[in-house]
């Protein structure tokens, strides 16, 4: 899936390493947003 710059973001929800659930949604209206993933720590990548 690829989105555009402007584009708004599409619903994904996710585990955080505190092992909560974050919703993007709870980021809707908000100026920017800067989401990064990188492979769980110490395994291949």
């Amino acid at each position: 899936m690829a989105v555009q710059v402007g584009e708004p973001f599409p619903a994904f929800a996710g585990p955080t390493h505190e092992g909560r659930t974050l919703d993007l949604s709870e980021f809707r209206g908000q100026k920017n947003l800067v989401i990064f993933f990188f492979p769980k720590a110490n395994t291949p990548g």
